[in-house]
């Protein structure tokens, strides 16, 4: 089963696709995919109106495909979480998860248009595993609980404008990840009982068609319960909240690949969780 969000911008109707491939309206048991839908055991509504037939059949064709949660209240982001990208970015890995935000209004669709800002020539790619949290989290004692609060997980492109990150933000490195959709997420949010092992998944992402980032989320420095665990301490995870675990090595800012110009075609996709594509634009050409 996974859940999705079809339909214009604002106005996404959310759905629910099946392991053939058959998509349903998930409408008649909620208005939306968000935090109080989870927050509600509303994954165990789904899956049992899903079994029990009782969802009406949706056409998908030609439907936009939306960022698979609605409002979420905060996306955290976790810093230099693969050795190799650490030190491709000229750090050791940390001794403990490095925490930055981006502003909530940066999720966009999987495959929405992203606007290169303008006078930008360091806008790079991330992809990243993405962590939607189910219950709210404060102050878990285990990993094993703060497993239990994780909704699902979906694909995530933590996009950066490095000058802004690294030179321009005053070390917060938030300024350079908040340009306007600058976190495509999705296609799907898989739910957490159905992905076997969250630390046994390969991400990959291409740029114009070849090949940048190709790793598995086992080099992860801290997996993902740890990091909610370890979040939970600090900050009160709510329903819906989004978690950017990192991303491996590949990335421009190594200084291997050059940086992403209007034009460029991005894909990214993650087993199990479905493939991105996005086409970078100029600002006055981004929808």
């Amino acid at each position: 089963m996974r859940l999705l969000r079809l339909g214009p911008v604002g106005a996404e109707r959310p759905a629910l696709r099946t392991d053939d491939g058959s998509v349903f309206d998930l409408t008649p048991i909620t208005d939306d995919i968000d935090g109080a839908f989870l927050a509600s055991d509303g994954i165990a509504r789904a899956r049992q109106a899903s079994a029990a037939g009782t969802l009406p059949a949706l056409d998908p064709t030609g439907l936009r495909v939306g960022a698979p949660v609605a409002r979420p209240t905060a996306v955290l982001c976790i810093g230099q979480n693969y050795a190799a990208h650490a030190r491709e970015s000229g750090a050791e890995p940390p001794a403990q998860p490095i925490l930055f935000f981006k502003h909530p209004n940066t999720i966009v669709g999987p495959d929405d248009a992203v606007e290169i800002p303008p006078n930008s020539s360091r806008t790079d790619w991330e992809v990243e595993l993405a962590v939607v949290i189910g219950r709210r989290a404060s102050r878990l004692a285990s990993e094993a609980e703060a497993a239990a609060h994780i909704a699902g997980y979906t694909v995530s492109n933590d996009i950066s404008e490095r000058e802004w990150q690294l030179e321009r933000s005053g070390g917060q490195w938030s300024l350079g990840k908040c340009g306007p959709g600058f976190n495509p997420l999705g296609p799907w949010l898989a739910p957490a009982d159905e992905i076997a092992d969250p630390q046994d998944l390969r991400l990959r992402s291409w740029v114009g068609g070849e090949a940048r980032q190709d790793s598995r989320t086992a080099d992860m420095v801290f997996g993902v319960a740890h990091l909610v665990w370890h979040l939970s301490q600090f900050v009160t995870l709510e329903p819906g909240d989004v978690v950017n675990t990192g991303t491996p090595e590949g990335v421009a800012l190594s200084g291997r690949f050059p940086y992403l110009a209007a034009g460029d075609v991005v894909e990214l996709e993650i087993d199990g969780l479905g493939r991105q594509r996005q086409v970078m634009v100029a600002p006055e050409t981004a929808a």
